[in-house]
């Protein structure tokens, strides 16, 4: 394979990921808004896709993954089944958690991804940990761990990233900063320069790209996972994108200046940016809608394949529950 076919194939698949995961989470929202099958909140990723899609290129299967609320797109590109994914959103039997998680705790171990988290930031230290017993192990394995904006506000963000600092942990750090926490903009309570120079004064080398260039997020996140796997220790990868949405599906973000996301929509959408670096390659336009009708009729199937399935049985609902029993009986 020449350098320009495998440059063309990777830029394909970037893109194709990324419509994926777009009609993953424009199908969760239809069954969360229009068919009320989610009993929950979807928290959806629209717009922020080059991040998912450039970062998870560079990890292997067996790698850890650790993410948030917003993860649909982190474990989709991590090589999760969609179906165990939506079934697990509308609670149901073959869910990834056997339906008992939900959007906000998807977990597989079968690729690595060891939880989406909705506590904001708590995924930081979990992943410095994770990344602690590989090193203890002598694995070859890496982490990735991927959190928001706003969880670089909270506690354990110093507290994950000087501990991976201090142990040299085979780790990926990476704030995807949609410039929203949650319904306030970050900027606005985000004291210094923000995320990298946080990293950096740990002692962690940082890196920003634009997060909707799928790209030069692919390219940046290679050269960072080549040193990790050296032994060059963790990094901070600082990924600046645009939450398309509101916070969850059902949030219609009057908070935001009004033209801000249909301006963003029409200048900054990273498929539309993929789409232009392909048809720059020599892919026509009807190349490229079939990229994307793949993944429209792939979603959509896996949104009916997923409503079809029934419930878990009644008798499935203390399964898998921890029970240390009652303090009277001793068991602290």
């Amino acid at each position: 394979m020449t350098t320009a076919d495998h440059n063309t194939r990777r830029a394909r698949d970037l893109l194709a990921m990324m419509e994926r995961i777009r009609a993953f989470e424009e199908q969760a929202c239809l069954a969360a808004e229009r068919d009320k099958l989610v009993l929950g909140a979807i928290h959806p990723s629209i717009g922020q896709e080059a991040v998912a899609a450039g970062v998870m290129c560079n990890f292997n299967r067996d790698d850890i993954l650790l993410s948030t609320h917003r993860g649909h797109g982190h474990t989709l590109a991590k090589g999760a089944d969609p179906l165990a994914m939506m079934r697990e959103l509308l609670g149901r039997e073959g869910g990834c958690c056997g339906g008992k998680g939900g959007s906000m705790h998807i977990a597989d171990f079968g690729v690595g991804m060891l939880g989406a988290n909705g506590v904001v930031g708590a995924n930081i230290t979990i992943a410095a940990g994770a990344a602690h017993g590989l090193k203890l192990q002598g694995s070859d394995r890496i982490v990735v761990d991927i959190f928001g904006d706003g969880a670089i506000n909270r506690g354990p963000f110093l507290e994950g990233v000087n501990w991976a600092s201090v142990f040299d942990l085979p780790i990926l750090f990476v704030c995807e900063d949609n410039q929203y926490s949650a319904t306030t903009k970050t900027s606005s309570v985000t004291g210094g320069p923000g995320a990298a120079a946080r990293a950096e004064a740990l002692g962690l080398r940082a890196t920003t790209v634009d997060g909707n260039d799928a790209e030069a997020v692919a390219d940046v996140t290679a050269e960072i996972t080549a040193r990790i796997r050296a032994g060059g220790g963790p990094e901070m990868l600082h990924a600046i994108t645009y939450r398309r949405t509101g916070h969850t599906s059902f949030d219609p973000a009057g908070y935001r200046p009004e033209g801000e996301s249909e301006h963003e929509a029409k200048t900054n959408d990273p498929i539309t940016r993929q789409r232009a670096v392909l048809a720059g390659m020599g892919l026509s336009a009807d190349e490229l809608d079939a990229v994307h009708t793949a993944a429209q009729s792939e979603m959509v199937q896996v949104l009916a394949d997923a409503a079809a399935t029934p419930f878990p049985a009644d008798d499935m609902a203390l399964q898998d529950v921890q029970d240390i029993g009652s303090p009277a009986q001793g068991a602290y």
